[in-house]
């Protein structure tokens, strides 16, 4: 099974219209992963049905036993983040503001403050016309998304049997979701447009990818609203040996279909043709028919 992951160096560039678009016209058997789960949207264009619901817990976070408690207020005093808060003559904790570093429970004389792990978000398991699909929503204010990404790859991994390939929805830019989304993954496509910001964001992003031994390609997303700077990230790709497996051009039938929530390739437009090849592109090299 070949392992996809579709990303980009910033938010905005069309990455989940891609994304839909090459499980809309793939033609293989496949599963899908919306690994974006700070801003999963990837379902808003395949109607899932739901098939499992689970809680996502990540690290710890502090309570205060309050029949423990003395009102002494150090864990307050020693708390750097402000998560020990005064409320109804009595300390409590902040969940939003609490970072599970501890410092509390070492610190309090009485032992009544505990770590225990905490709901940030949930995991589901869904099922589409193109495949099933494993994604997650992470709850406002709630950190560890790549620990959540790493989760939704395993969903994925276990709806696979069968699948020629795993499509997975990436999040944008470098950080820890990003990474744990690249890792295990046998390709990256990042899409790209063609502005100064996103051509930098590109060459970051690759940097990144390459430690993890993916190979890589490129789609430049709306090619057509700035040639100029499209020659530069096409020449930035020819020089790092990274082939530019599709432009697409400007469109207002994207925009159509993401209004409508549906794949763009539902109906017949430039976008879908360039869609078209990419995917012919992009599915001849890794071996894919």
């Amino acid at each position: 099974m070949i392992r996809l992951a579709v990303t980009s160096g910033k938010g905005g560039t069309g990455k989940t219209m891609v994304a839909a678009a090459l499980a809309d016209i793939s033609a293989v058997p496949q599963v899908l992963a919306d690994c974006d789960v700070d801003a999963a949207n990837l379902e808003l264009l395949f109607e899932p049905r739901r098939l499992t619901t689970e809680e996502f817990r990540g690290l710890a976070a502090a309570r205060i036993d309050p029949e423990r408690c003395r009102d002494c207020g150090i864990c307050a005093d020693h708390c750097r983040f402000g998560a020990i808060v005064r409320r109804n003559d009595a300390w409590e904790v902040d969940a939003l503001h609490c970072e599970g570093c501890g410092v509390c429970t070492y610190v309090c004389p009485m032992g009544a403050v505990l770590m225990e792990p905490r709901v940030c978000g949930e995991i589901y398991t869904s099922a589409t016309d193109r495949g099933n699909l494993a994604h997650a929503r992470l709850f406002p204010g709630s950190g560890n998304s790549g620990l959540l990404v790493t989760e939704v790859k395993k969903r994925a991994a276990s709806l696979a049997d069968g699948a020629d390939l795993l499509l997975a929805d990436g999040p944008p830019g470098i950080g820890c979701p990003l990474i744990a989304t690249v890792s295990g993954m046998d390709a990256v496509l990042i899409v790209t447009e063609p502005g100064v910001s996103a051509l930098h964001d590109l060459e970051r992003l690759v940097t990144v990818c390459r430690r993890f031994g993916v190979r890589i390609f490129v789609a430049i997303n709306r090619f057509d609203l700035a040639e100029d700077i499209c020659a530069r990230i096409e020449d930035y790709c020819r020089e790092e040996e990274i082939l530019v497996a599709g432009k697409i051009p400007f469109d207002p039938s994207v925009i159509e279909a993401v209004r409508n929530g549906r794949p763009v390739t539902r109906k017949e437009s430039p976008a879908t043709d360039a869609l078209r090849e990419l995917r012919e592109n992009l599915f001849s090299e890794l071996g894919l028919r």
